[in-house]
């Protein structure tokens, strides 16, 4: 067995098509066929059978023996990566996807990263939790950057999560309103008051569980653009409720104010990443950074 042998089983387990396969792996469809049937003569096994309207499906000894050679191509691809990253000849992609508001926490990280690595390009969306996660599930992205609540952590158990930072929940407030002189705001004072909210689901959850405590809130819409919201708040048509990092420079005309949230459990921005996909060298890195930067 050599690893182009396993390199065609894993392609055709995972495309359940020896001409997709072949079409992947970019060589002839006899080539791979004829690869894969001298494996099972030297193993002994069949390893897949062959059938026109099912294609390739993999035997029950075939299940195993592929799955170890998986194994042993992402232990290869380790290796290959690790010996990389003791150069400064890191190359390849990374791809990072935060929600919007923390994005200007990556600005140095990725700067920095940038400047050690220059042959790493870096490509970062401004995505949804639920985008997010979903574009993790499917390899889209590397790293996903997301608000992290416990109830979502212990939801997901296929995803790994680590917290960078722990924020608080703040009241966005025009320069001119009464609030902006308050060091801290109670949730009877913003009874009445007319909000718009980014549209996060823990956010919004807090704000419906606060309705349903102390009164009434109108809330003029919900956006996940967060100029929209900024916009709102400047032009005092309402005010806003988000995490202290997500107001920056970008929001100078606005004025954070803490909220006093009665049993409002932390919130965490932080990292996450799918199990079951083995993460790039350059991944590794960049999450090292990234806990060593917050």
């Amino acid at each position: 067995m050599n690893f182009e042998q396993m390199e065609y089983i894993v392609e055709v387990a995972k495309t359940g098509s020896f001409t997709k396969a072949a079409q992947n792996a970019h060589v002839t469809l006899s080539a791979i066929s004829q690869s894969i049937s001298l494996l099972e003569t030297e193993l002994g096994i069949t390893l897949f059978t062959r059938s026109r309207g099912l294609g390739a499906i993999p035997t029950i000894e075939g299940k195993q023996i592929i799955k170890k050679a998986n194994e042993i191509l992402l232990k290869m691809n380790e290796l290959k990566e690790e010996a990389q990253s003791y150069s400064n000849t890191l190359s390849g992609e990374l791809k990072i996807a935060t929600i919007p508001g923390p994005m200007h926490l990556l600005v140095d990280v990725v700067s920095k990263f940038k400047q050690d690595f220059p042959h790493v390009n870096i490509e970062i969306f401004e995505k949804g939790p639920k985008e997010i996660l979903n574009d993790l599930e499917h390899s889209k992205i590397d790293i996903g950057l997301i608000v992290l609540s416990e109830n979502l952590m212990e939801k997901f158990e296929e995803l790994t999560f680590e917290k960078l930072l722990e924020g608080k929940m703040v009241v966005g407030v025009n320069k001119q309103s009464p609030f902006a002189l308050e060091k801290k705001l109670t949730p009877d004072q913003l009874v009445g008051q007319t909000l718009v909210l980014y549209d996060d689901k823990q956010i919004l959850a807090n704000m419906k569980d606060f309705i349903s405590r102390y009164g009434n809130v109108n809330i003029l819409f919900t956006t996940n653009n967060t100029k929209a919201i900024q916009d709102a708040v400047k032009h005092g048509l309402a005010i806003t409720v988000g995490l202290d990092y997500s107001f920056t420079d970008n929001f100078s005309e606005i004025v954070p104010i803490e909220l006093e949230l009665p049993d409002l459990k932390p919130v965490h921005y932080g990292w996450v990443l799918h199990k079951g996909k083995h993460p790039s060298q350059i991944s590794k890195r960049f999450i090292h950074r990234l806990q060593n930067e917050f």
